[in-house]
């Protein structure tokens, strides 16, 4: 008698199945590896932005570092959307405007001059900047909000309201002009966060 050994193999159903147990986790991996992916992006987004806030806020504090006082011009002013500032740059006196435009937070930085007709004319041009001047740089974007606080004797006030005034020297040679405060404070909405330096 001959026996024959008969293979088996997998049904039609066996095999379907396998395929869609393999199918599901397949699409498991897959959204499992789409969420790393993710959330890497998102990760990297935030650190690129709070690198690139730290820079702007490192320039901030350099800015206002450097601030000349002069009797040309105001030494540091802020209308509601602009801050303008003179500060000390190699050469000579710089005049530097952080404005917001919209939602977009620029720097504007005027050419070093060494004549009281220059800074002048350096201060009106900052205050008609639209956006695609020479010297202006894209800070930040989806800014909604600027606030800026002087704090002027003992305590912190808008910086839109007056300040201390300086007393004419004599002869009224020198003119009264506010003085300067003795400390900024910038509080920036972005977006839904607030940020204060």
């Amino acid at each position: 008698m001959r026996t024959f050994n008969v293979a088996r193999g997998f049904t039609l159903v066996e095999v379907l199945v396998a395929l869609l147990i393999m199918a599901i986790l397949a699409t498991m991996g897959w959204q499992g590896v789409d969420g790393m992916v993710r959330a890497r992006d998102i990760s990297q987004a935030q650190m690129e932005r709070t690198l690139r806030l730290n820079t702007v806020m490192a320039q901030w504090d350099q800015d206002l570092l450097s601030v000349h006082d002069t009797t040309a011009v105001p030494a540091l002013a802020f209308d509601g959307a602009t801050v303008r500032l003179v500060r000390a740059a190699q050469g000579g006196v710089q005049m530097v405007a952080w404005s917001l435009q919209g939602t977009l937070w620029r720097r504007w930085a005027g050419p070093v001059v060494t004549r009281v007709s220059e800074l002048q004319e350096s201060w009106m041009r900052s205050q008609q900047l639209l956006g695609n001047e020479p010297g202006q740089l894209l800070l930040l974007d989806n800014v909604t909000e600027v606030q800026v606080y002087f704090f002027r004797g003992n305590g912190w006030s808008n910086a839109q309201s007056s300040g201390d005034t300086a007393q004419p020297g004599a002869g009224g040679a020198t003119p009264q002009r506010e003085l300067l405060p003795s400390g900024v404070r910038l509080v920036l909405a972005l977006g839904e966060q607030r940020l204060t330096r």
